[in-house]
Order: structure tokens, then sequence, then C-alpha cells
């Protein structure tokens, strides 16, 4: 992205303060500052620390929260009457609407009349009072190399570059790297089912043997040691169970992991990788015809009845805006937000003109935020999407984007959705990339999985072991750049809010701005010989702070 001048010290701030001033007075308190020196926290987390070390303060808790806390404590709790209400559009697998710490949050279209089968708002989608679900039934899809191998396989299977004439040159091209993705994606997929199959019938047929034997399912790698004279099938069995104990503490947890990784790399056969099926057919729905724009349903929170398919999208709508202050499960990072649900993510990859649909769905509606907690490596119409960021920037709305879990430098490698051409131009200024921060300060803060990029994301922030929502009114950890990305969003929310007169690019430069930085040096993807300085790894060089937010906000 690039780098877009500061706002907190521009040579334009007196017509800033002219033009963008709001009721909220200048915050006299000093933005919390980074000392690399400071002692950073040791140990474990308590279960308390760890289910809110996103919200601590660097500066007091030695945790690299985003001084949420300290946010609402010193600074929010002065401005009662202040804020307004703000919409979020959360584009994502779906929304528990029912959830006992969202149901209140929830969007709701004052437009329609509920369930009466009319279009009352004009909009072409009928009934929508939550939002919109581009989806309808699906729950599981193809990855994008895989539609378009079945795309292009029959035109283009076992044919040499020199046949192909050059209107389908790019099409071959792409066809070509597809294929290789696809053949080295399913083998390796295939090959660990079938590893995991066998491993989980061995390790079964010697567990029920020997738990038999000493009369309990439970046991060590020492209680295996005191069987008396086994036979030699059981000396099998033995070294089949102690060398699986040496990877779990108990023989049935290693059971329940071994069956977890067959229903994983099922899924991925029968989704992912699966040839075969056209699961886009039940909504008689052209993927590759943008005009058309009126397909789905507005049922968002999905097609299933335990709800499985939204838990993803139920946890990053917590992260944002569960009910603060009302004694139950957590608090989001917002108040005064209201969550627009917009299902477009299936378990697999997001078709572009979904997510462009998608995003074009929300500025249409009122969202000001929109988080898109998704993204892929190949992309057959990005110019769908992009079309779609420039029209979200050309009517204020702020799009705060996933920096994605690969571990990798996102300036080499591409990835959609971005707000950059191929030629690596920003589209506009209202697109926002982050990625994931660990709860050790220090040179382990960056989540191993985390991408990075000193020009391709904007800023970091909380991203490992997430406390939030998940479907059915229960509460999880989980992780990734869609969680950091939430907190962000969550951040960009306050700011919206209280100070709704910043424009959606001021807002990001305030994200950016604002931050903490540090100039320690972190291990990138996990890998111990890829170290840089924190401050480089990313446009801002930052971690985004809702604390020093508000201060700089207040005097824009």
């Amino acid at each position: 992205m690039k780098i877009l001048k500061p706002l907190f010290f521009a040579a334009s701030s007196a017509f800033i303060l002219a033009s963008c001033g709001s009721s909220i007075a200048p915050i006299e308190l000093a933005p919390i500052t980074n000392n690399d020196s400071q002692p950073s926290k040791k140990g474990d987390l308590s279960d308390d620390q760890l289910k809110t070390w996103s919200y601590a303060d660097l500066a007091t808790d030695t945790i690299p929260g985003m001084s949420v806390n300290k946010a609402y404590t010193e600074i929010l709790s002065t401005l009662e009457g202040k804020a307004t209400n703000v919409i979020v559009a959360v584009i994502d697998s779906g929304v528990d609407i029912e959830h006992e710490d969202l149901k209140d949050v929830i969007w709701v279209n004052t437009k329609e009349t509920p369930n009466n089968g009319i279009d009352d708002d004009k909009n072409g989608y009928i009934d929508d009072i939550h939002g919109w679900n581009f989806l309808g039934d699906i729950v599981g899809e193809n990855l994008e190399f895989t539609r378009i191998v079945r795309r292009y396989d029959d035109k283009f299977y076992g044919k040499e570059a020199s046949g192909i004439s050059a209107e389908d040159k790019e099409a071959f091209k792409l066809y070509q790297k597809s294929k290789a993705e696809y053949d080295k994606k399913y083998a390796a997929s295939a090959g660990n089912k079938e590893r995991y199959d066998g491993m989980l019938a061995s390790v079964s047929e010697a567990h029920k043997a020997i738990s038999a034997k000493l009369g309990k399912e439970d046991y060590t790698a020492a209680d295996l040691k005191t069987i008396a004279n086994p036979t030699e099938k059981e000396q099998e069995q033995i070294g089949v169970l102690t060398q699986m104990l040496a990877y779990e503490s108990t023989i049935p947890g290693l059971i329940k992991q071994l069956e977890g990784g067959i229903e994983y790399f099922s899924s991925q056969l029968k989704n992912h990788y699966n040839t075969d099926t056209d699961f886009r057919g039940v909504l008689n729905d052209d993927p590759y015809d943008i005009t058309d724009a009126y397909y789905g349903n507005n049922d968002v929170d999905g097609p299933t009845e335990d709800k499985e398919d939204v838990l993803h999208g139920t946890h990053v709508a917590g992260i944002i805006a569960a009910k603060r202050g009302n004694g139950i499960g957590m608090d989001g990072v917002a108040s005064n937000v209201e969550i627009m649900v917009v299902r477009a993510v299936p378990d697999g990859d997001e078709y572009d003109k979904d997510v462009a649909l998608a995003i074009r769905y929300a500025v249409d509606n009122g969202a000001k935020v929109i988080n898109t907690s998704f993204g892929k490596a190949y992309s057959q119409n990005p110019e769908w999407v992009w079309d779609a960021i420039e029209y979200a920037g050309k009517h204020d709305v702020l799009i705060v984007n996933a920096a994605g879990n690969d571990g990798v430098d996102l300036d080499v490698i591409q990835s959609y959705p971005s707000d950059q051409l191929g030629t690596g131009e920003e589209i506009s200024d209202n697109f926002i990339t982050i990625g994931a921060l660990n709860y050790e300060y220090g040179k382990d803060m960056v989540a191993t999985f985390s991408n990075y990029g000193a020009t391709s994301v904007d800023v970091f922030s909380p991203g490992v072991k997430i406390w939030s929502t998940i479907q059915l009114s229960q509460y999880k950890y989980l992780q990734g750049t869609s969680m950091a990305s939430l907190n962000v969003a969550g951040v960009a929310a306050v700011i919206r809010s209280y100070f709704p007169k910043l424009s959606a690019a001021q807002v990001k430069q305030i994200l950016m701005d604002s931050g903490v930085t540090s100039t320690a040096n972190v291990v990138l993807g996990g890998e111990e010989s890829n170290v840089k300085p924190f401050n480089t790894i990313t446009t801002s060089g930052k971690m985004v702070n809702l604390y020093n937010a508000l201060i700089m906000a207040s005097k824009m």
C-alpha cells in the first residue's frame, strides 16, 4: 500500500480542524510510546489474561495489546452521549444472529417488512432484514485453482502452448499453473488421509487390546512397561502405543486428533479438490457474469442446523461487537455498533463475483466499515473486486482486510482480495490490510502464520488465541489474521462512532500513524532464520492502538 501523508503532523492540519472537527475537544493525554528495552511478560498468561490479552496495554501490562481497556477507562468513559451508531458489515461465512452476546447488536433493515416476500426497499434483495446470503444453501466449495481446472480441463488438457490461440494464451497459462498446484495439493491431501487412516486403524486395535489388559482407558508409557510376559502381538502393540504417547499424553486424546485429521483431509477431498461436483449449481447463477446480481437468500446464519458452517463468521463478529458490559461471555472492541451480515465465504474459496457484490451490498445499505477476513492465491476476476473497493472508497467506506495465514511476504506473493493492481499501484485509500500479533512481546510477537509485507501489509494487531463468540451461544479461542483484522475493524468502528466527520481515508491513516512501533527483530513465518526489524515489515511499522487512535482523532 502507498504511504499517505501523516495526517497528525500534516501542514494542512488547520484546514482539517476547521472542516472535520467534532464536538469532542482535543484529548490532552500523552500517547502510548514504546521502549524496546522494557521487560516483556514472561511465562504463561492466566486464563483471564489470555481471554482479554488483545485489550491489554504494552506499557502497563507488557503485553502487546491495543490498550482497549485503558481507552475505555481513561477516555471513552468521559465521552458519554457523544457516540453515533456505526454499521459494520461482516463479509464471511455467516453469523449466528441469535447468539446470546450478539443478538442485541445485529443490524436490522428497517426499510423491510420481515418475511412478507416483498422487496420493500427496492434494492433487489427480498426480506434482507439482517443482511444477505449470496451462497444460498452452499457450504462446501472448491478452491479457486480447482475451479480453474474444472473450467478449462476439456479445452486445454493435454495441449501444448504452441497449439493455443493468441486469445486463449492467458487462460492457458492460468490453467497450467492451476493444474500443477491442483495435482500437488490433491496428492498431498490424499496421501495424508491414507496415512491417518492407517495410523488410526493400528492405534485403535492396539488400544482396544491393551486397555482391556490394563483395565483402564487412560494409561502412561510407564503403565505399558508393567505388562508382564507380553505375547509377540502385545509387544508390537505396546511399541505402537509407546511411540504414540510421545506425541500425546493419552491414547484416547490421540485417537480424537487422528479422527479430526481424517475429517479435515476428507473434507478437502470432498470439497476443495472435487472436480466432479458443481457446488454452484444450486444457485442457478453464472459466477462469471457480474451483471446477474440477484441470487441467494436472506438466511444469513447459514443452512445447517448445528450452525458449524458459521463458526468463523460468528467468532469474528464477536471480536468487533459482542455486547459490552452485559456480564455475558466477553466484550467486543466497540460499542454503538450494528453488525450487518453478508454471507459470501464458503468452506473453500470465495467467488470474486460474490465478494464484489457483497461489498456493494454493504455500501449501498449503510455500512461505514467492512471486514474481509478471507483470501486466496488465485483470482479469475480480480477487476470486479477492485471496482467494488473503489466503489466503497467513493462512498466513504473503510475496508479492513486480513493479510492471510501463509507466513509469506505479500510483496513477493500475490494474495486476493487486495487493493493493489498487478503493477503494485493502489486502487483507493480506503483499504487497510492487517497482520497478526502474538501475545509474547519481543522476537516472537509476530504470529508464526501471519503474512507480512513492507508495502502490502499496513499494520499489525492481536491475532493469536483470541477468545470470542461461536455458534449456539458458545465461546472459543481461534487464531489467524482474520481475528487481527476484526480487532482493527473494531477500533475503526470506535473512531467512526465518536468522530463521524472523519473520512475513511483519514481513519485508515489514524490507525497507521497512531500505532505503537518497535525496532525489535522478529521471527517471520515461524522460520528462525527469517528475522527482520518489526518496523520494516509493514507500511506503517506499527501495531494498532485504540488509546492513541482516539487521541489523534480528537486533534484532527
